[in-house]
């Protein structure tokens, strides 16, 4: 009966089409971002390496790089657009979307979008591309035969993550600096459900849904602001969001560091599922390694952990083929991709994707930035980029031993010693201090002693502290989103206020870095009437004078980062007029003297410099 029932009339079409191969697997279109994509048809693997500006394109048949395409300064997401090998690329510092044959290399069209191009999907016919802008916090609608932008639709804050629904009609975004998680209508170009996360949740670039569960899921980390100790400050997790929503819709987080024996993770960078839904994958680009897992379909669990791989330098992409037989990890600072066995883990290729661009010693200092291991950490779970990725601030205000201090940019390091607000170091081989203290636990970079900040140098007593602190002091700006046709006339004015005697604001704010911060036998050290604000104060009243570049987006401001916008800088936290003359100005006058310092930089503060006779105060 059994047999009669399977091979009756109704099966045996399908049947024979399966015994014979008439039936294919369809194929999957990929629906979230990744350093990483795969062709549909599972031919062409393609990689974009940022420290290079090029895009790598691999055989997967071979398991050989074909060929390697610059594109521009720090591209970011890939993506192929349909069932085309046509290879749409956010080329993050040059504000477009490079369009590529990834048959031949050649670039076909270069599409400019606002700022900060991040993630990139296609829908699956092809006929569209979205991009997020991480600021001001869109995603781009692209129509990729016309190479034209269509609409901008909105995104929220920092969007970086972005995946598309089955159906197309939703886009969901993940915010950087906050984990939220966004659902937005394509046809009404709106938000129409939104995930919040924790308040510590932190530094999320990627959205990655489940096949056919309503599942989306987030790697991300927690910074927990009060906690000055490497184990009580940051922590790697994996977000699940249900994406249903309704009554008792559900978020939840789950701790990385929980699964092998409390085995700490550091700084989960990108995921992955196959395209059955039933494997997850998580790579770890500060303990350099990953955690290859099951789903579970039970609302609760999730994830459940198979085994854990040993990976390269700062594995920052995982990728899984069409068929669920292999996946792919990019390791960022070995300049590889390598090809591992999906069931057995087994290594099967590794793939040379692009040669070193950087010099020795700045390779060497920036794998000791993003390591989360020795002799840099003691404890696993923090390193340096997880507050400063790729020279990024990552928009906390910690409660240090010293007060509240704003996380800063490393952007022009190299020009603005001494460091920190409290001027308390004159090199940035004074973070020796830093790794061998109670944030980060580590061994050090220096056998034996070391001196004071401040006092007798720490430089050249270590290849390896050199080497950090040369990448650490090698950060360069960007020109402002609001600068690009140069300067507005509100801007216009705003300069003028702002140079004006009046106002006063070029007195500490001078030079092209607009900061009187330099090396001096004393720190210049200025009372702005921000000190008091903050009762857990130990080091103020008085401040370095940060500069001023890159203020579009390094909100919160201040030290002790409670003044929200620009406008509160200039009015709600400058009582009695001590940070500039600016009591006397009217709503118009402070608009504009805000426009000007969000267009900063609008030239090129290092050519600035040099053509002012000024150089470099670290090297």
């Amino acid at each position: 009966m059994y047999c009669r029932t399977i091979l009756s009339h109704r099966h045996l079409p399908t049947l024979a089409a399966i015994l014979f191969g008439l039936i294919a697997t369809p194929a999957i279109a990929r629906d979230s971002n990744s350093l990483m994509d795969i062709s549909t048809d599972g031919r062409l693997l393609a990689c974009s390496n940022r420290d290079g500006g090029t895009v790598s394109i691999v055989d997967l048949k071979t398991l050989k790089k074909l060929r390697e395409t610059p594109v521009g300064t720090h591209p970011e997401g890939v993506a192929f657009v349909g069932k085309t090998h046509t290879l749409a690329v956010a080329v993050y510092n040059d504000d477009n979307v490079t369009l590529l044959d990834a048959d031949t290399g050649k670039i076909t069209a270069r599409v400019s979008v606002f700022d900060e191009p991040y993630g990139v999907v296609s829908n699956a016919k092809g006929t569209r591309i979205y991009v997020t802008l991480e600021f001001p916090g869109h995603i781009a609608e692209i129509d990729p035969a016309k190479s034209k932008v269509l609409r901008q639709l909105p995104g929220g804050r920092f969007p970086r993550g972005l995946a598309l629904s089955p159906d197309g009609q939703t886009l969901y975004t993940a915010e950087y600096y906050s984990a939220r998680v966004n659902a937005v209508n394509i046809t009404q170009a709106k938000i129409v459900d939104s995930w919040k996360g924790a308040s510590t949740d932190n530094l999320c670039r990627q959205i990655v849904l489940h096949p056919t569960r309503p599942k989306a899921y987030i790697p991300h980390i927690r910074s927990r602001i009060a906690a000055a100790q490497g184990e009580g400050s940051i922590f790697p997790y994996v977000g699940v969001v249900d994406t249903k929503g309704g009554e008792g819709r559900r978020r939840k987080r789950i701790p990385m560091d929980a699964f092998l024996g409390n085995l700490v993770t550091a700084n989960p960078w990108e995921i992955d599922v196959s395209a059955d839904g039933k494997r997850f994958f998580v790579v770890f680009s500060g303990t350099d390694d990953m955690f290859l897992c099951d789903t579970v379909d039970d609302d609760y669990t999730e994830i459940k952990l198979r085994r854990r791989i040993t990976l390269g330098h700062n594995p920052r992409a995982v990728r899984v083929s069409p068929d669920g037989a292999r996946f792919f990890v990019y390791n960022a600072l070995d300049f590889n991709v390598v090809a591992y066995d999906a069931n057995s883990g087994r290594s099967l290729a590794t793939i040379p994707v692009t040669d070193n661009p950087l010099s020795k010693e700045i390779h060497r200092g920036k794998i000791l930035f993003y390591t989360a291991l020795q002799p840099m950490v003691g404890r696993r779970w923090i390193s340096c980029s997880s507050c400063h990725p790729d020279g990024d601030p990552d928009g906390r205000t910690w409660q240090n031993p010293e007060g509240l201090r704003a996380t800063p940019p490393l952007f022009g390091l190299a020009w603005t010693h001494p460091l920190h607000w409290s001027a308390d170091r004159d090199e940035s081989q004074d973070f020796e201090h830093t790794i061998r203290g109670p944030l980060m636990q580590g061994r050090g970079l220096v056998r034996g002693g070391i001196n004071k900040s401040l006092a007798k140098p720490n430089k050249g007593l270590s290849a390896d502290l050199d080497a950090l602190a040369a990448y650490t002091n090698s950060h360069k700006f960007t020109m402002s989103p609001y600068a690009k046709t140069g300067l507005s006339e509100s801007a216009q004015r705003g300069r003028s206020l702002f140079n004006s005697k009046k106002v006063g604001c070029a007195s500490c704010h001078s030079g092209p870095f607009y900061t009187d911060s330099r090396p001096r036998p004393e720190p210049l050290r200025h009372d702005v009437g921000t000190g008091q604000v903050d009762p857990s104060e130990k080091m103020g009243p008085k401040y370095d004078t940060p500069m001023l570049l890159g203020l579009y987006r390094s909100a919160p401001y201040l030290h002790h980062g409670k003044a929200a916008t620009l406008i509160d800088v200039l009015t709600t936290h400058n009582t009695g007029d001590r940070h500039g003359h600016t009591s006397h100005l009217d709503k118009k006058q402070l608009g504009d003297l805000a426009e000007f310092l969000k267009a900063l930089p609008y030239e090129d503060p290092a050519a600035a410099a040099k053509k002012a006779g000024l150089t470099k105060v670290a090297r």
